[in-house]
């Protein structure tokens, strides 16, 4: 089984507000760093991103690649790679949990990164906790910020 990298912080803000950016996929490189580029391909009957190009830039890991996209409820997604040029395998979720009677949200972030280019185990899980650290930084940036 695939090690993963996860962390949580804390989002002084609703679950649903919390949800609603993170659902936003366009927006992505406005907040998140790494996404230079984020396309959603086709939605769901409740008009949620099913599938999403996105175009990553973490240092050692740079790639185009589509997600595959599964909500359970308001409060998880997943996600797992569709296609890529340079990833092997790019599966995650966001879980919310909310909190202080629903106005705070612990936001936990789960992913597990695979290359197709022999890397080493430790720069892998590197890049896992970099792309972590700065999405989970971003969203709670965003998220407070209101916009």
């Amino acid at each position: 089984m695939a090690e993963h990298t996860s962390s949580s912080i804390t989002i002084e803000a609703a679950p649903a507000d919390v949800m609603a950016v993170i659902a936003d996929f366009d927006r992505y490189p406005e907040w998140s760093a790494e996404v230079k580029e984020a396309d959603v391909l086709t939605k769901d009957d409740q008009g949620r991103a099913e599938q999403v190009r996105m175009v990553l830039d973490v240092g050692a890991i740079k790639d185009d690649y589509t997600l595959s996209y599964t909500w359970s409820g308001s409060q998880e997604v997943h996600w797992s790679l569709v296609k890529s040029t340079m990833l092997r395998s790019l599966d995650g979720s966001y879980r919310l949990t909310p909190l202080d009677g629903g106005r705070r949200t612990e936001v936990t972030y789960r992913l597990t990164v695979d290359v197709k280019v022999p890397l080493i185990g430790m720069i892998k899980r590197k890049a896992e906790k970099v792309i972590i650290s700065r999405a989970l930084d971003g969203l709670k940036k965003r998220v407070e910020s209101g916009v």
